[in-house]
């Protein structure tokens, strides 16, 4: 029990000391901490006065110039290599049709086109040969737009065979150019046209005033001036067909020429369709009436000459632009009066009859008939061909 109090003692005095020395140590620290120089204090820096600076002479600084550019060298005696002409489209052409065979290798160049890209003025092959690799092409000569002109002496048929490249796969690029190949075929005229004077036939009348005796009558196309015969027969769409119908009178008493009917058809057959009576009724100029044209008569210098001019035309479903005009030609004395059938009657704004005898053509509406034949003194019909092209 004696030792049991002794420990107890021991252990106080060792905490009390160490207890003493925390003391110590922690007055320590404050005192030292108290001890402790202030911080120092911070300088607001002084302000920056800033001026513009000035130069009493110019800049002599430039940006350098730039490395002089080399002469590009060529190789001597360059040239570009133009492609060899391709002898890959060839035609034959038929009496009313044409047949145009065309190599796939269109170029050349060794590589076949598609065949949807190659067409005849817009028509596609109508055959196609996969061991020749051809395509093979047959029109109508009117057809697949083919142009018709004409020559001195014979008729030209002109078809575009066209080549227009697709592009390639999805893209938008083609590596061919379009190509166009013209062809023509050429065809004899087998109708010689000319202006000169011409013979019908005819049928002789006679009458008791006037002796029996052939008759020669003629039509011509003449010059815009009236003053001579027109070299050419050809015309385009508007211009004006002038015709002057005559009647050689020989030994005859003074003679008056009319036209009793004048038809328009696409071969030399007035029974033929299409047609297109511009003139009938015993001398009533209908074109006028019917189209609105200036077609007319002009009226009369002397009884045996007789002129009228007729707006070119030609038929809507006939590309040759050929067309026949059959006139039907009177000659009765020029002592006989003016009647139905025996006048020259022009539609504007009504009928008027070239002499002033309107009354004559009261008729051209309805029927004119026969009327007298007492004065007839011969007929004759007249054929010729014109060509017609478009403006």
């Amino acid at each position: 029990h004696a030792n049991t109090m002794s420990m107890r003692s021991l252990f106080c005095l060792f905490c009390g000391a160490l207890a003493a020395a925390a003391q110590s140590d922690l007055n320590w620290r404050i005192q030292s901490a108290d001890q402790r120089p202030d911080p120092p204090e911070v300088q607001e820096p002084a302000a920056v006065q800033q001026e513009k600076q000035s130069f009493h002479q110019p800049l002599t600084w430039r940006y350098p110039e730039p490395p002089a550019e080399e002469e590009p060298h060529y190789p001597p005696d360059f040239e570009l290599k133009a492609p060899p002409a391709a002898a890959s489209v060839g035609a034959v052409c038929g009496e009313s049709s044409v047949r145009v065979e065309a190599n796939k290798d269109l170029l050349g160049i060794g590589k076949p086109v598609l065949s949807a890209d190659v067409t005849l003025g817009g028509c596609p092959a109508t055959g196609e040969d996969p061991e020749t690799q051809v395509l093979v092409f047959e029109s109508e000569l009117h057809g697949c737009g083919s142009q018709l002109l004409m020559s001195e002496d014979s008729f030209v048929y002109v078809f575009m065979l066209i080549y227009t490249p697709s592009p390639l796969g999805d893209s938008s690029i083609v590596r061919t150019r379009e190509v166009s190949v013209r062809i023509e075929c050429h065809y004899l005229r087998k109708h010689d046209v000319s202006s000169a004077l011409l013979k019908p036939t005819w049928i002789p009348f006679s009458d008791t005033k006037v002796s029996e005796e052939n008759l020669d009558f003629s039509l011509r196309l003449m010059t815009d001036d009236w003053q001579f015969p027109r070299p050419s027969t050809q015309f385009l769409l508007g211009d004006m067909m002038k015709f002057e119908v005559s009647v050689k009178q020989f030994h005859h008493a003074p003679l008056r020429v009319t036209v009793d009917s004048c038809v328009a058809t696409v071969v030399p057959n007035i029974d033929t369709v299409p047609r297109y009576v511009f003139m009938g009724n015993n001398g009533c100029l209908f074109d006028s009436q019917l189209t609105g044209s200036s077609s007319r008569f002009l009226p009369r210098s002397q009884d045996d000459t007789l002129q009228f001019k007729v707006e070119a035309f030609r038929f809507q479903q006939d590309e040759s632009g050929v067309i026949y005009i059959t006139c039907s030609l009177r000659a009765t004395a020029a002592t006989a009066a003016v009647d139905v059938t025996n006048k020259a009657c022009s539609f504007s704004n009504g009928w008027m009859e070239v002499s002033g005898s309107h009354q004559a053509c009261s008729c051209c509406d309805t029927d004119c008939g026969t009327g007298s034949q007492s004065h007839l003194t011969g007929t004759g019909k007249w054929v010729c061909a014109w060509l017609v092209g478009s403006t």
